[in-house]
């Protein structure tokens, strides 16, 4: 009881009263900071009609674009427009608007400014360790220090790059940095697949030059990009896409070739023992020894073991890259191994 009659005292004085019929809000509470993400206005002149930020929200009916009716004046104008009902303020419409100025704003950290893109980037970068030279030229240049070295290697810090493609540019040598894309990943090694093994057959077709080759001597081989460009367009039909990957997987690949000549075989039958996983066998129709190309892992034990050196190995390596001429071309480069010393490559 007598905390009920302080609450009736204490709401009966007039301060209180006259506080209660004043009220207001502080002005620094009731400004906006400048990044407040706010509801999106519309600058209806401004649009184009893409429909980015209808396809880019991820709220059901929060934004549609609408077309006003024909008149004297001339065609009606689209643009979108926002149900604050429905609407997240998630940004992602203002981000996508591709007009400059932006026909969607709603707050400064949406003026798809890189450090603030919030989109998902399709691609991830990373070093290949393989062929990066250390230089560190992408560390330095990087604006949010996303690349740092862990264990005498750059790595890229993923939850703080912002897909600037600075790191790619700055990079002296071609493929090192690489900006991987992370969707279609089952397409990506059909092609990688296609690429390989179309490489390895045109090699492997070389007979003549593969066995007539000297030791420290060199074949060199040119194979246009559009040779095998339509069959990777039926894998990616994205050419932009399709060139990339090619080029990411030719530049690092590296090929180990295993040949020999059957009518030089003194059929010692010594690889077959020795191949880790039964690639090799004799077949006894034919009166000689036959590789399975599918099981060979082109490990090389078979070129050591051979007593007669007739089983050959070769080391094949790649770079894509544009001639003169404006083409792209596979520049292949072919040497004979030298495992060992003592492993002479005679007739």
């Amino acid at each position: 009881m007598a905390s009920l009659m302080w609450y009736i005292y204490d709401f009966a004085r007039r301060a209180w009263f006259d506080g209660f019929v004043n009220a207001h809000s502080r002005e620094k509470i009731t400004e906006k900071p400048k990044r407040f993400r706010d509801f999106p206005s519309v600058n209806k002149e401004l649009c184009i009609g893409c429909g980015a930020c209808t396809a880019s929200c991820p709220s059901p009916n929060a934004i549609i674009l609408v077309r006003n009716k024909d008149d004297d004046e001339g065609a009606g104008i689209t643009y979108p427009v926002i149900n604050e009902g429905a609407c997240i303020r998630c940004g992602f419409c203002a981000e996508v608007c591709p007009t400059e100025p932006k026909t969607l704003e709603c707050g400064e950290n949406h003026l798809i400014k890189a450090e603030f893109n919030i989109i998902p980037s399709k691609r991830q970068y990373i070093v290949d360790d393989y062929l990066c030279i250390r230089c560190k030229k992408c560390k330095k240049t990087c604006p949010v220090e996303a690349i740092s070295i862990i264990d005498d290697r750059l790595v890229v810090n993923q939850l703080k790059c912002i897909h600037c493609n600075e790191c790619v540019d700055v990079c002296p040598v071609n493929g090192a940095m690489k900006a991987v894309i992370v969707d279609n990943l089952q397409d990506q090694k059909e092609l990688i697949s296609f690429i390989i093994n179309y490489l390895e057959n045109f090699i492997n077709d070389q007979k003549n030059d593969l066995r007539n080759l000297e030791k420290d001597m060199i074949l060199k081989y040119e194979i246009p990009v559009s040779e095998v460009w339509q069959q990777a367009l039926e894998i990616i039909p994205d050419g932009e896409i399709a060139m990339e990957i090619l080029m990411n997987a030719v530049n690092r690949l590296k090929i180990r070739i295993i040949d020999w000549d059957s009518e030089k075989c003194k059929k010692c039958q010594l690889c077959i023992p020795d191949c880790p996983t039964g690639a090799i066998s004799f077949d006894y129709d034919d009166d000689t020894i036959v590789r399975d190309i599918d099981k060979c892992l082109r490990c090389s034990v078979c070129y050591q073991t051979c007593p007669f050196s007739v089983i050959k190995y070769f080391l094949a390596k790649f770079s894509l890259d544009v001639n003169e001429e404006g083409n792209e071309i596979i520049y292949i480069t072919v040497k004979a191994s030298n495992l060992s010393n003592d492993i002479m490559m005679v007739d």
